[in-house]
C-alpha cells in the first residue's frame, strides 16, 4: 500500500473532514511528526497508473521563453489539483447514464477533439457545433470559453457541458437529475472521497472544486514540441527564416505573418503568433451555418488555437470551424481567401469586410496563387508536436 507524508498543519483538518466511510487511514509517526495517510481506493483503483506518492509534472512543465500569454487568473495548475482533474476528465460518472466523459469529446489521440461532425450527448443526443481542440487553452489573452464565447472562463466553461441536456445531461430538465446529483454521486464514490481529501484537505465533493480540478488539468495540456518551436529557438526571431525549414514553409510563414496590403494572408491579425490564440476582439469569420438547420449562427467569435490544428502525421485532428464544415486546411485557405459578405451577417469581423466597417466593404480577396496556398498549408503543418497525443499524464486513467 502506498502512503502519503503530509505536513502536521493539515492533520486537524484531515481528521475532521474524514466520514466513517472512508477507506483512507490516517496515522501519526511520532518519530518524524508528520502523518502518513493511505489512499487504499486510489491505490487499488489506479495501481500502475496514478501514484499520490509520486505525482506527474503538470504545475512545472518546460515552457518557452516567448510564450507569455495565460489565462489562468488566480486558478493556478497544481499537481495534485491536474490529478484529480485527471480523472474527473474522463470519469464517464459525470454523465447521467455513466456513458459518457469529457474525454469522450476531447480525445488525445486527436489533440483533444473529435473527428466525428457532432459528439455524441446522453440518449442519443448531439453537441450543437463540433468539439473544440482543447490543447494549449490555457496560452492565449482571450479568457473566454466556447465558441460564442458564453462562459467566462475555463472553470465556468468545465461544468456546462455536463449540465447540458443534450451532452451529460445533470439539466434537471424532462426528470434529469441536476448538478446536485451529481455532487452527490461523486460524494459517495470512494476513490473521490481519497482524492478530494488528497487535495483539498477533505472529501467535500463540490462546483467550484470539480471546476478548479478540471481546469487545473485541461490547462495543463500544452504542445511546444513542434518543428515551428525549434525554427523559432534557433532563430529567435519570428520574421527570419527558420533554418529547420524547407523554402516553402518559409515562405508559408511569411504569408500568414504579413498583412493583405503587403502581399500577405493577415492571419497573424487574428491568430497572434507565437501562441497562435484568437484575439479577442474577434467577429464572425463568415463561416455562419447551423448544423443540421437552416437557422444562421451569428454568434461564434472565437477559436482553438492554431497550434495541433492537424497531427503531427498531417491528419485533421477532426473537422475544422464551428460546424465542421470545411475538412483540411487548403479548404480554410480557400474561405480566406475570398469572402463575399452576407447581408444576413452583421457580425462579420471588420478585417474581413475588405475595407469596410458592418454593412459596407467588397469583401476580403487576398487573391492568393495556388503555390501561395500551398506554402501556407505546409507552414501551417508545422505547429504540431508529438509529445501532446501519447503523454500518459494526459491519459485516460481508467
Amino acid at each position: 500500500m502506498k502512503k502519503t507524508i503530509l505536513p502536521l498543519a493539515i492533520i486537524a483538518c484531515i481528521f475532521s473532514c474524514r466520514d466513517d466511510g472512508d477507506n483512507f487511514s490516517s496515522t501519526i509517526s511520532t518519530e518524524t511528526g508528520e502523518t502518513i495517510v493511505n489512499y487504499a481506493t486510489v491505490d487499488s483503483m489506479f495501481a500502475g497508473i496514478i501514484d499520490l506518492n509520486k505525482l506527474a509534472n503538470y504545475s512545472n512543465q518546460d515552457l518557452p521563453t516567448y510564450i507569455t500569454k495565460d489565462n489562468t487568473l488566480g486558478n493556478s495548475i497544481s499537481n495534485e489539483g491536474a490529478t484529480l482533474g485527471r480523472v474527473l476528465f474522463y470519469d464517464k460518472e459525470l454523465s447521467i447514464d455513466k456513458s459518457l466523459s469529457c474525454g469522450s469529446c476531447h480525445k488525445q489521440v486527436s489533440g483533444f477533439g473529435d473527428t466525428k461532425l457532432q459528439s455524441d450527448g446522453v440518449n442519443g443526443g448531439l453537441t450543437a457545433r463540433h468539439s473544440m481542440r482543447l490543447i494549449n487553452s490555457r496560452f492565449s489573452t482571450e479568457r473566454k470559453f466556447f465558441w460564442d464565447e458564453r462562459a467566462n472562463s475555463l472553470e465556468e466553461q468545465t461544468t456546462m457541458p455536463i449540465q447540458d441536456h443534450a451532452e451529460m445531461g445533470f439539466s434537471g430538465q424532462n426528470g434529469n437529475p441536476n448538478l446536485n446529483d451529481l455532487l452527490t454521486r461523486l460524494q459517495e464514490i470512494e476513490y473521490y472521497k481519497e482524492l478530494f481529501a488528497f487535495v483539498y484537505g477533505d472529501s467535500i465533493v463540490s462546483e467550484t472544486r470539480i471546476q478548479n480540478s478540471l481546469a487545473q488539468f485541461i490547462r495543463s495540456i500544452q504542445s511546444f514540441d513542434s518543428k515551428f518551436d525549434v525554427g523559432l529557438t534557433q532563430a529567435n526571431n519570428l520574421n527570419a527564416n527558420f533554418s529547420n525549414y524547407t523554402a516553402e514553409e518559409n515562405q508559408g510563414k511569411l504569408l500568414f505573418l504579413s498583412p493583405p496590403n503587403q502581399g500577405g494572408a493577415g492571419c497573424q491579425s487574428c491568430h497572434s503568433a507565437p501562441e497562435f490564440d484568437i484575439d479577442p476582439n474577434t467577429r464572425n469569420n463568415g463561416v455562419i451555418a447551423t448544423i443540421g438547420s437552416t437557422t444562421l449562427d451569428l454568434i461564434n467569435t472565437r477559436a482553438p488555437s492554431l497550434r495541433d490544428v492537424v497531427g503531427h502525421n498531417g491528419v485533421s485532428n477532426g473537422q475544422l470551424m464551428h460546424d465542421g464544415s470545411l475538412t483540411s486546411l487548403a479548404a480554410v485557405i480557400d474561405h480566406y481567401n475570398l469572402i463575399t459578405p452576407n447581408q444576413a451577417n452583421n457580425n462579420l469581423d471588420n478585417r474581413l469586410r475588405g475595407g469596410g466597417g458592418p454593412g459596407g466593404g467588397q469583401g476580403q480577396s487576398l487573391n492568393l496563387t495556388q503555390t501561395e496556398k500551398d506554402n501556407l498549408v505546409a507552414f501551417l503543418q508545422t505547429l504540431s508536436g508529438t509529445d501532446v497525443y501519447t503523454n500518459q499524464k494526459w491519459s485516460d486513467p481508467f
